[in-house]
């Protein structure tokens, strides 16, 4: 192909890509992290991952695009820009509110930018003429480094991409193809001396610029974390009940970001500061209705309210203790073990004593353990 059909072929990406609602379209090859793959087994060997398992299993092809699809010459990155209007730590001072990450406020993002992206491949392979595959964060893509290499951003110190142009709020989609494409320039680092974002995070997830450990991350605690969250970060979760932006927040370079223009990406009025009290009397089927296309949805109600229980604990309000009385009879050990955490912060230990007396006999060694810590002088 010729520099200039190649040329040619990158503008119409560019125009379709804009009208179908991204923020930004660049190029890289394949081949840009020979060093990925050392810094992913570094941090699977320092036991980062938490409980995910699926990222030890993936290096392999996570580490090198070649190894997942060995026909991909050149990569498309795409970004869509889902920018708040406003700034979302300002929730975290209403305790009785839930506060959900900016990315969950509306529909799920990878069946928006999944559907745009596929119809962007079929309008470039009936172009070009080559094979293409799509990717939103559902395959063992590292679509980060891939939007540094492709000019799109740098990857910051809390390990997110930030462009000088939107900030840190976007979301990343890619296309492989193998059709040669003029790569782009890469993107340097602009962070400086900066450190907003490391001295910001309310458990101190990062233990060095551009490292980061999910065990102590909020989003792996309320998302990934399928068990109890240890109780060294639940007063820290503060009302986080799905994930948190609070390193994200904190980047200067939002001072250059717009809010969203993609309806579907932007917040819902009842999720912008939801009160606890209604999330605490969800059962399942109004879970599921409630966060119906909502990436909420997949942590399933169980998890969901073992997040809404530690903000009611974080709230300081009296008001919410016969909801979370109910839920400490809850089928889920995971709810009720939660359910006495949060009662044992909002009521004195004579409530927990008379509680506890009433209470039916625990099988459930984890909860037995929220018990003992709830009536005992250190709990």
């Amino acid at each position: 192909m010729s520099n200039a059909r190649a040329g040619r072929l990158k503008d119409f990406l560019k125009a379709e890509a804009l009208a179908l609602g991204f923020s930004d379209l660049a190029v890289t090859t394949p081949d840009v992290t020979p060093d990925l793959r050392q810094r992913l087994e570094q941090f699977v060997a320092l036991e980062r991952h938490g409980s995910m398992a699926w990222l030890a299993e993936t290096i392999d092809r996570r580490s090198d695009p070649l190894t997942l699809w060995p026909q991909v010459r050149s990569v498309i990155m795409l970004a869509m820009n889902y920018g708040p209007d406003g700034n979302p730590l300002d929730n975290l001072e209403r305790k009785s509110n839930a506060t959900v990450s900016v990315y969950a406020r509306n529909r799920d993002y990878h069946d928006i930018i999944k559907g745009r992206l596929k119809e962007l491949a079929g309008k470039f392979a009936a172009r070009a003429g080559g094979d293409v595959k799509v990717f939103v964060d559902t395959a063992p893509v590292m679509e980060k480094p891939l939007a540094q290499s492709a000019g799109l951003g740098w990857i910051g110190k809390h390990t997110n991409l930030v462009s000088r142009s939107h900030g840190s709020w976007l979301f990343l989609g890619s296309i492989f193809t193998t059709v040669e494409l003029p790569p782009d320039a890469s993107e340097t680092d602009h962070c400086g001396s900066c450190r907003a974002c490391l001295d910001i995070c309310p458990t101190n997830a990062f233990p060095a610029p551009y490292q980061i450990d999910a065990r102590r991350c909020i989003s792996y605690l309320t998302i990934e974390n399928k068990g109890p969250v240890p109780h060294e970060f639940r007063r820290a979760m503060g009302n986080r009940i799905y994930g948190c932006d609070d390193c994200l927040a904190a980047c200067p370079w939002n001072k250059y970001a717009v809010a969203a223009s993609e309806a579907k990406l932007t917040a819902r009025e009842d999720l912008l500061s939801p009160p606890l009290a209604e999330f605490l009397r969800f059962d399942d089927a109004g879970f599921r209705a409630f966060f119906s296309g909502s990436p909420v949805k997949r942590i399933g109600r169980d998890r969901f309210l073992r997040n809404v229980l530690i903000a009611a604990g974080n709230s300081d309000d009296p008001a919410l203790v016969p909801e979370c009385e109910a839920l400490s009879s809850d089928p889920s050990p995971l709810v009720r073990g939660a359910a006495i955490w949060a009662l044992s912060k909002l009521a004195g230990p004579d409530y927990m004593e008379g509680l506890a007396a009433r209470a039916p006999v625990e099988p459930d060694d984890q909860v037995r353990e929220e018990w003992r810590m709830a009536v005992s002088p250190a709990g």
